[in-house]
């Protein structure tokens, strides 16, 4: 009977340490199932990833490291254009573009010389057609690299122009 009769200090007491008891307990049970993942995890990355590893540096030590091949190129300066655009406001906007043609071999480049009065015919024609609206973007100046590189193989046919670097696109 005295442990039913306790003062009301008593009790406060008795029922933090049974809190703290029960509070602890569940904190104890949550480390050990969180160290328990943490290590099933570990052991998981490191007995998954080992073989692909160890696959990897076979790889590496039985193939020498064998010096990587850029194909030669030849490239061609165009001259720089500048031409009017299309404006539906009135006003006058420019274009000025520098373009490198890039080439397979040196007897290309002598080629395209024979033939360049045609290719930049073709370019200011197509050029002078152009909205400021076509050149916005990275998709316009896609579109336009596009263009200009059909538009030079069909000017210096039979000859292969691989690719038109734009150096320089000012929309004023």
């Amino acid at each position: 009977m005295a442990e039913e009769q306790q003062t009301p200090e008593e009790g406060q007491e008795a029922e933090a340490e049974g809190g703290e008891k029960k509070g602890g307990s569940k904190l104890i049970i949550i480390l050990i199932a969180l160290l328990l993942l943490g290590a099933a995890g570990a052991g998981f990355m490191l007995i998954g990833g080992s073989d692909e590893e160890e696959v990897a540096e076979e790889v590496v030590e039985e193939q020498p490291a064998a010096p990587v091949e850029i194909p030669e190129a030849y490239f061609y300066e165009l001259p720089e254009m500048t031409v009017n655009l299309v404006s539906n406001s009135g006003g006058s906007r420019f274009l000025r573009l520098k373009v490198n043609l890039e080439l397979q071999s040196e007897a290309d480049v002598v080629a395209l010389e024979k033939v360049l009065p045609r290719v930049i015919d073709d370019f200011q024609v197509f050029l002078r057609e152009l909205r400021v609206e076509d050149l916005q973007g990275s998709a316009g100046t896609y579109r336009l690299k596009e263009a200009l590189l059909m538009r030079v193989n069909q000017a210096a046919q039979p000859l292969e122009i691989s690719n038109v670097l734009l150096k320089e696109i000012l929309v004023q």
